[in-house]
Parts: structure tokens; sequence; C-alpha cells
């Protein structure tokens, strides 16, 4: 296909019959127009194939536009395998054994996305999304930092020193974890004392009297916080308490169903197993359905994050409910607000969390 030769705005501006300045109010502040202004406008720009001009915007505002999202890499992740051949047939698979891992892990990362997505939207950006695996993280990262405005980087993503580097040239928000510095925004959950309140009424409301925790990650602040209000929980009680930790590994189903069917098949059971997320809990669930174990009658299961799944499982598991989505929207708020102040002090900000009961622990 021949390429024809880009319009410009002043084109735009002149079939139109707007000035170059409303066409830019269009582009990028549709709001302040009026209706009918700006569907006059966006029809010219479609019919002539207009598309705006990213270093005169940066030249005009000394901004892109864009604010960016960086999220983990999943380094254990399988290469996809080779595609397949164009016209190559339909395949019918058997797929009645699965079972287990039919959910992918990053329901989370989507609920944050997805926040962080409507919240640039709505402040007049476009959100740039970039996954730092390493061993390319780094020049991913200084990628990224160099096409957005501000970038909001979730907790374990990337090193300390790159964090610093970033934040020198541009303003920097860390989601979840702790905040791990005094000049760099953060906004997170309150991870501890969701997992206080779950484990506390479990042993005071439901009795129990043993407890498993399902760790994730060693190096997740989440999953470290996430252990220390489960520990201090059992500490905190008047009641005599035994508590396990295992796993310390991913925050994947995958990973659940592994830990669960070793914990069944050495009949290691407690009353209770506290998994430090959802997607390990749903992977236990998975585990104690194939070897017969039931859920609530053998054992009472528990997860953390409140993903969709989590409530339309069988049963539907008890959780710790975090405002994901909140929290992709308060970062861009933050990059937004930086923008506009950069020498506004530094904003830590730490969400509430639900407990939601549900049928796993009835």
């Amino acid at each position: 296909m021949k390429l024809k030769k880009a319009p410009t705005v002043y084109d735009v501006a002149e079939q139109a019959g707007v000035s170059v300045a409303t066409v830019s109010r269009v582009l990028y502040k549709p709001e302040a127009v009026r209706t009918s202004t700006r569907d006059r406008v966006m029809s010219v720009v479609r019919e002539l194939g207009y598309l705006p001009s990213g270093s005169a915007r940066t030249l005009a505002s000394r901004h892109n536009g864009i604010l960016g999202l960086f999220l983990p890499g999943f380094d254990g992740i399988e290469e996809p395998g080779p595609a397949a051949p164009a016209n190559s047939g339909i395949t019918i698979i058997d797929d009645t054994a699965s079972g287990n891992g039919s959910l992918r892990p990053t329901t989370y990362f989507h609920e944050v996305l997805y926040g962080a997505e409507l919240e640039a939207w709505h402040k007049g950006f476009a959100l740039m999304i970039a996954a730092g695996r390493r061993p390319s993280q780094e020049m991913m990262l200084n990628n990224v930092a160099g096409h957005v405005d501000g970038l909001a980087v979730v907790s374990r993503t990337v090193e300390d020193e790159l964090l610093h580097h970033v934040a020198r040239r541009i303003p920097l928000v860390t989601v979840a974890g702790a905040p791990e510095f005094d000049t760099i925004d953060h906004v997170s959950v309150d991870n501890e004392g969701g997992m206080h309140a779950l484990v506390s009424h479990l042993i005071t409301e439901r009795g129990v009297r043993s407890l498993t925790y399902f760790a994730g990650p060693e190096d997740s602040p989440d999953n470290l916080q996430r252990l220390h209000g489960f520990s201090r929980a059992a500490k905190d009680s008047a009641a005599e308490v035994r508590t396990e930790v295992t796993g310390f590994g991913d925050f994947t189903q995958e990973r659940g169903f592994e830990l669960g069917l070793q914990l069944i098949d050495n009949r290691n059971l407690t009353d209770v197993l506290v998994c430090g997320n959802d997607q390990l809990a749903l992977g236990v669930l998975d585990a104690c359905a194939l070897r017969g174990v039931t859920v609530p009658g053998d054992v009472l299961i528990t997860g953390f994050d409140g993903i969709e799944a989590a409530r339309y499982s069988s049963p539907p598991i008890t959780t710790v409910q975090q405002p994901m989505a909140a929290l992709g929207r308060e970062a861009m708020r933050i990059l937004a607000a930086r923008l506009e102040e950069p020498d506004r002090p530094t904003v830590f900000t730490q969400m509430p969390v639900s407990i939601l009961l549900r049928q796993s622990t009835a």
C-alpha cells in the first residue's frame, strides 16, 4: 500500500474552518471545546488521516502527553513456541483433564493496569505499559522513561539505583510494597493490617488453632508485610496457636497447586491454609479438589487481593480485598499532580483493605 503525504495541523485547521490552537485543544483537551466544534474537527482529522506529531507537542508543551506503568517481569515464564503456519487447519485438543492453572498469574496487575489506564485518560494522557524482564530490565526502563512524562513502577520491578536514576529525570511513583525512599512518591495498601485482621478473626471467631502460611516471593515487600501480619496475629492471640510457613516462591496458581499437593500428600494439613494471595489460594483449592479434601469441611482456605476468580471459585474464597484498580488510579493522579507542581511535598499514600468472608471459611 503506497503511503500518501502526511497532512499537517494547518490542513486540518483550514478544512475545519478553525484555528490551529482549536485543533490542538480538540486533540489534547477535548473537554474544553464545544461538542459541535470538536465533532467537526475530528471528522476532518479522520477524513485526512491526520496523526498528531508527538515531537511537535513536546516542543510546545515540554510534555509528551504520555504516562508510563512499569510492571514486574516474570523471569520463569515459558518462552512462546513457534508460530503456527498459515492455513494449518483446526486442531481438536482434549482439555478435559487440565483442571488447574487455567487462570494467568497477572490478574492483580490487570486490575492495577485498568485503574491506571482509566485515570490517565481522565487526565488527558496516553498510557505506555512495559514489563521489566531481566536481563534487559535497565534498557527497557530507560527506553520507557525517555518517552513518558512520568512513570509508575510496581514494587519489586526495579533496583534502587535505577529508581533514583529515573527519578532525577522525570516524576516517579512506586506502587505497592513499603516506601523505600523519602524522596519518591509512593502508594500502597495496608498489607500487614489486613492480614492481621483476617488471622485474628480466624482465631477468635472460627476457633482455629493451627495455621499454615503459603508465602510468596522472598523479595516481595507485600509478601513480607502479610507474613508479618500473620505472625503478629498469632502472637497477639490469647489462645495457644501453632503456625507454620511454607512456600516462598511465585505468587501463582500453579505454585499454590504444587504446594497444596505436597502438604496433603505429606499429611501436614493444619486447620487453615492462609495464602499470601488469591492465586496461591486458587491453586491450593485445586489441589484439595484433586485429593478429595473438602473445603471448608476438612480445611479452611484464605487468600489476599480480592480478584474476581476468588469470588467465583468453588467454594468462593475468603480474602483480604485491596483496591487494586484504585492503586493504579492513585499512581496516575500523583504523577499528574507532580507534573503540575514539581516542588510539592513527597506523597506517601496507604489505602485501606477489607475482609471478605466467604464459604471457604464458613
